[in-house]
């Protein structure tokens, strides 16, 4: 049975000065978290605020277990994030229906 998890996420990114200044500390991780936890991340809301991202990070497995422990482990990474603060978040384990 396929599961996929799914975890919306805000951030603050005080010391952004500009949407440069966002993007690259954002693109940094993103890349990370894709490196650690192999999930893929997309800034989903608030582009064009310059101290705020919200970001959405998608795993998919067979194992419920396995996701809530991957995304607890993201969230943790997030919750010591030194270029930001993680503000608000949810997490949401879903399983397709799928036609036979």
């Amino acid at each position: 049975m396929l599961y996929v998890g799914v975890l919306q996420f805000t951030l603050e990114i005080p010391y952004a000065e500009s949407l440069k200044d966002k993007r690259n500390a954002i693109k940094a991780l993103k890349d990370r978290l894709h490196r650690s936890f192999n999930v893929s991340v997309a800034e989903i809301e608030d582009l064009d605020a310059t101290t705020v991202a919200t970001l959405g990070a998608v795993v998919a497995g067979s194992d419920t277990q396995h996701l809530n422990s991957t995304m607890d482990h993201l969230i943790n990474e997030l919750n010591e994030w030194r270029d930001g603060t993680l503000v608000d978040h949810q997490l949401e384990i879903i399983s397709p229906q799928m036609d036979r």
